[in-house]
């Protein structure tokens, strides 16, 4: 009786741990990316594949089941952040949804190239994107930035008052639509959600502010995460009982990371991306070589 109450306890001790490592990691996964616009899978995805390799209580987190569970994970870290954006008017909707129309059918495609595709190769040219990404924001920095009028039917000019400021960008249908189906393929494909792609593209190739983009990304990922999930749930990749206990954390770490992002100054909320577009690059990199 007593060695039963012993194991009983015990289960319930690994039980509790399991549970509770699961709401932190999702916190953590959607707090970090819901500051910098990335949506979590970033984190989500290399923390579970570390788990797979060092515990068996994470044994079922395959490559597909974890790209699944983040890219569902990331659906509610995306809501919830996007809804504390919305209460301070900082998501651009009009660049938001032409972003989504063309990164819909990307990360569908993408999701069902998952089940098809050794990624290996594809995760180390990734990582050397992510490096790439990294030193261009300094090469930004030192190129003085040219006055450009966007005019013309396939080109979009929005104007945004933020604090006091006004912003002035714009950018090309067609090239919006290139870059958000790629973006949209990579997110479907690897689970991460597509701002680490997204956010940089933004910034530097269409000048969007540091927190209009990140504010916007997220306002998109509930879509990109959204349609690529289903491809997923559709495949049979979603291991349901596992996917609940990330959703409190990301859902709250989604709204603190919100709330945190709006008390930041631009300068620093771009400083804080150059630094996760850098650890990411590396990871991909190293997990490209392995």
């Amino acid at each position: 009786m007593v060695q039963w109450e012993n194991e009983l306890r015990n289960w319930m001790v690994v039980v509790t741990l399991f549970f509770v490592i699961c709401i932190l990691v999702g916190f953590l996964s959607a707090f970090v990316g819901s500051i910098a616009g990335l949506g979590g899978g970033v984190i989500l995805v290399p923390t579970l594949l570390i788990f797979y390799e060092l515990f068996d209580s994470f044994s079922w987190a395959t490559s597909q089941n974890i790209v699944s569970i983040s890219l569902i994970v990331m659906i509610f870290t995306a809501i919830s952040s996007s809804i504390s954006y919305y209460k301070k008017n900082r998501i651009d909707y009009k660049s938001g949804f032409i972003f989504v129309a063309f990164g819909v059918p990307g990360g569908m495609l993408g999701s069902w190239l998952n089940a098809f595709i050794n990624t290996d190769r594809f995760t180390l040219y990734f990582g050397l994107l992510m490096i790439a990404m990294f030193f261009f924001f300094f090469i930004r920095k030192k190129t003085p930035q040219k006055q450009v009028e966007h005019t013309g039917v396939w080109m979009v000019e929005r104007t945004i008052h933020m604090k006091g400021n006004t912003y002035h960008y714009g950018f090309s249908i067609l090239a919006v639509m290139v870059v958000a189906f790629l973006v949209g393929v990579l997110s479907g494909l690897f689970g991460i959600g597509g701002g680490s792609l997204m956010v940089p593209a933004m910034m530097l190739l269409f000048h969007f502010p540091a927190h209009i983009a990140t504010a916007t990304s997220m306002f998109i990922i509930v879509f990109l995460s959204m349609f690529s999930s289903i491809t997923h749930v559709v495949l049979g990749h979603v291991n349901w009982e596992y996917v609940w206990l990330f959703i409190p954390g990301a859902w709250l770490g989604g709204t603190i990371g919100a709330k945190v992002n709006q008390k930041m100054k631009a300068s620093t909320v771009e400083g804080f991306l150059r630094i996760l577009l850098l650890i990411i690059g590396i990871r991909l990199i190293w997990q490209g070589l392995q």
